[in-house]
């Protein structure tokens, strides 16, 4: 018998992937529709929860910028390249980076919920004939040095949870790991992932999960994905936040610090906010260094210590992410 489609999987299948309907959708004007970039390199993906969440007919909304392709994409930027944090320079495996003591990213799968139109890793040649974790399992087994694993891709959750369930038990089993890490996207744009059988699964491990969201404005929070995020957290999972500082979507003091309140408000801690990694295509997000520093300077003035995120820079052959503003 076949496994029965999960409703995530059901609502995943009605993401927007043609700017013709989506045009449509957004009901945006001939003129507006000239400026978007049809037939974009990386192509568009966005689930319609967040669709409907966009102002109509503008190309100003902070969601409809992050999400949507614009001929802004086709700006050359000096400096912005293929691969701007060197992901290739790290690879252990097909699957596995290594850039830091200690921890170790597994590249889950190619898949994700939605497309950010600044994803460092739109270019990434991932393996995608090579089925299951076999060869990066191994690896991981065989360096004692390894104490956290961190799940990312693309998006973990685009994984099946028989997929989900066999990686997890397999990293579970392995005595010096300590932590297990997700980084995902998928609540804010399908909280339905978040069901009992994914709950059931991460609740039977033994290893301590860290939930890492990325969250970059606050319109994308709502009842039903924080009503997701605090199943985890009665798990006794951590749920952490990280965001990319972007132009024309959160570079205002207003929206940073109503973000920061809006995570804190629900126990989900702010962790970092990057400076945009300068992959090509996304020149027209960039800011300078300063302006992060001015924002995290002003929510440091309005709100508690632990609702301040920490402004990085990834820097590739550097131990750790660089703090911006210590």
């Amino acid at each position: 018998m076949n496994e029965s489609i999960p409703l995530w999987r059901k609502i995943q299948r009605q993401n927007f992937t043609r700017l013709e309907p989506l045009s449509d959708f957004l009901e945006l004007s001939a003129e507006n529709r000239k400026k978007l970039l049809d037939k974009p390199r990386f192509p568009l993906n966005l689930p319609v929860r967040l669709a409907e969440k966009i102002k109509k007919n503008s190309l100003d909304d902070p969601l409809l910028r992050q999400f949507v392709p614009l001929q802004e994409e086709l700006q050359s930027t000096p400096g912005f390249v293929a691969d701007p944090v060197q992901d290739n320079q790290f690879k252990k495996s097909k699957k596995l980076l290594h850039k830091y003591n200690g921890r170790a990213l597994l590249i889950s799968t190619s898949a994700c919920a939605m497309h950010c139109r600044y994803c460092f890793r739109q270019n990434f040649p991932y393996e995608t004939e090579e089925k299951g974790f076999d060869q990066e399992l191994l690896l991981i087994r065989q360096d004692p040095s390894l104490q956290e694993i961190i799940l990312s891709g693309g998006d973990p959750l685009s994984l099946s949870d028989v997929t989900l369930a066999s990686l997890l038990r397999s990293l579970d089993e392995i005595p010096h790991l300590k932590r297990i890490r997700f980084h995902t996207r998928f609540p804010l744009g399908i909280p339905e992932r978040i069901d009992l059988p994914f709950l059931d699964l991460l609740s039977s491990l033994s290893k301590q999960i860290i939930f890492v969201i990325h969250c970059n404005h606050p319109a994308e929070l709502d009842a039903d994905v924080i009503a997701a995020l605090k199943q985890i957290q009665k798990r006794g999972i951590l749920v952490l936040n990280q965001s990319v500082l972007s132009r024309g979507v959160n570079d205002d003091e207003k929206t940073l610090l109503s973000l920061s309140e809006s995570l804190i408000n629900q126990g989900i801690l702010p962790y970092y906010l990057h400076q945009l990694d300068p992959v090509q295509g996304a020149g027209h997000f960039a800011l300078p260094e300063s302006r992060g520093a001015e924002l995290i300077h002003y929510i440091q003035e309005n709100l508690s210590g632990f609702g301040v995120p920490r402004l990085v820079r990834e820097e590739p052959g550097q131990p750790s992410k660089t703090f911006l503003n210590t």
